[in-house]
């Protein structure tokens, strides 16, 4: 007969995520529900009962906080003054940034221009790629004028020859494109899996806290958006972004999911174009309709990060005898449209029933804050009542099922912004109902020469 396991005995398999222990081996974490993770634990996991102190150094000892010297790490500017934003300035000496993003957004090319700025800013860089030659790098420099002799290429993936590379050139601000592609000797398993990106990963940092060297690692995304490896990586690093964009349009962004140095609501515009990436300093003008005012639409002030942009919404009712007419949207919350439809029919007394109504934004822009709903309101009234709106009108508020509106985040920054770009009037939480505000609408949101039938 079999011998049972001591009950002392440790697990022989743990999730290299979370740590969970199992006796035998499973596909899926039972804690964290991550998938392939669960691998033979080649130590005891138990807690170590005693630990040998170690005195510390001179040059290590503790000092009162008051007498840290903080003008050894002043911040650097990256030369790419929309990543800058982001970072919360520019890059501080010694800082670990993860950058993400789905495969084909542009991270690489962002990186490349940050390096030749840097370069150009008389700071060395060295460009590890991982995933691709340094030919073919150098192709893509070409395309997009970021040649600079300070800027150093290396097609490897081998962590030792990296750091190789490190003490041979020296750089000033050091990119490794990606962490998935890099391994390590010292780890087992194949480029990629979590022990090697937590082994790669490590090294690098330790590396940039000891020389004082800003490192820019870009990390691959899963299929369901977030960061691929282990989430220890994320907890290493210094400040994570997230480069994001709608592969339709040409609009990126680039926002920070955490950042020891700086604000997180930060948000850097970018145009990708064929010649590079291009920074859009004012984006004001990118999710707004042009020419004459037509029924149907509105303008409202979104917010990005601290960044206020008016963003035009566009609506459109189409009779039809279908029993069940559609709700057909495209970059809002369809569950808040549904709602604002319900609240124009029993609050407002107007008819949507007979109607197929579809809501879009301009220019590719997501709304997902409830900001929008008042602006969606007017939209969707003009487009039943025929009837067209200012282009020097904004509306800002939330609104709820009994038709009040109410005052949303950073309304004073909103409405200061709407003036500064031009827009006269403001509907906002001051008109506290929808109906009064649709009256507003008709007194002082009418242009002069519209003759169209009133409400």
């Amino acid at each position: 007969m079999a011998s049972r396991r001591p009950a002392t005995a440790p697990a022989p398999y743990r999730c290299t995520e979370c740590g969970w222990t199992t006796l035998k081996w499973v596909g899926r974490c039972g804690e964290c529900q991550s998938w392939g993770t669960v691998v033979e634990a080649a130590e005891q996991t138990g807690i170590v009962r005693s630990i040998t102190p170690v005195a510390p150094g001179a040059a290590r000892a503790a000092r009162r906080i008051t007498e840290i010297d903080t003008q050894d790490a002043p911040r650097r500017t990256s030369g790419v003054g929309e990543f800058d934003r982001v970072l919360g300035g520019g890059v501080v000496p010694g800082a670990a940034i993860l950058l993400s993003g789905e495969p084909g957004v542009g991270k690489s090319t962002l990186l490349l221009e940050v390096a030749a700025q840097s370069a150009r800013a008389g700071r060395r860089v060295l460009y590890a790629s991982g995933e691709e030659s340094a030919a073919q790098v150098r192709l893509r420099a070409e395309r997009t004028g970021a040649l600079h002799d300070e800027l150093f290429l290396a097609a490897e993936t081998d962590l030792a020859t990296i750091l190789g590379h490190i003490d041979q050139v020296e750089p000033g601000l050091l990119i490794v494109d990606s962490v998935q592609t890099v391994s390590s000797a010292h780890s087992d398993g194949a480029a990629g899996q979590p022990a090697q990106v937590r082994e790669v990963a490590s090294a690098l940092i330790r590396v940039a806290k000891e020389r004082g060297l800003p490192v820019i690692i870009v990390g691959h995304v899963t299929k369901d958006g977030s960061i691929a490896g282990p989430r220890i990586l994320e907890h290493l690093v210094d400040v994570v972004c997230h480069f994001e964009g709608d592969r339709q349009t040409s609009l990126r962004f680039v926002r920070a999911l955490k950042n020891r140095f700086g604000p997180t609501d930060e948000v850097g515009c970018f145009d990708m174009t064929g010649t590079g990436i291009a920074e859009v300093a004012d984006p004001s003008a990118l999710f707004l309709g042009h020419g004459e005012p037509e029924p149907g639409t509105c303008v409202t002030i979104a917010m990005e990060g601290r960044r206020a942009l008016p963003v035009e919404i566009q609506a459109l009712a189409v009779r039809q005898t279908a029993p069940n007419p559609r709700r057909i949207v495209n970059g809002v919350d369809s569950s808040r449209v549904a709602m604002v439809l319900a609240v124009l029919e029993s609050r407002m007394g107007l008819t949507l029933s007979d109607r197929d109504v579809y809501v879009s934004t301009v220019g590719g822009v997501r709304l997902v804050e409830p900001a929008a709903d008042l602006a969606i309101a007017i939209a969707v009234a003009n487009a039943v009542k025929n009837r067209k709106v200012s282009k020097r009108l904004a509306a800002i508020g939330e609104l709820t099922l009994t038709g009040e509106i109410r005052n949303v985040t950073q309304a004073a920054q909103r409405a200061s912004e709407a003036k500064r770009l031009g827009y006269h009037t403001v509907l906002d939480a001051s008109s506290r109902k929808l109906a009064q505000a649709l009256n507003e609408l008709q007194v002082r949101g009418v242009p002069r020469d519209d003759t169209d039938p009133e409400f």
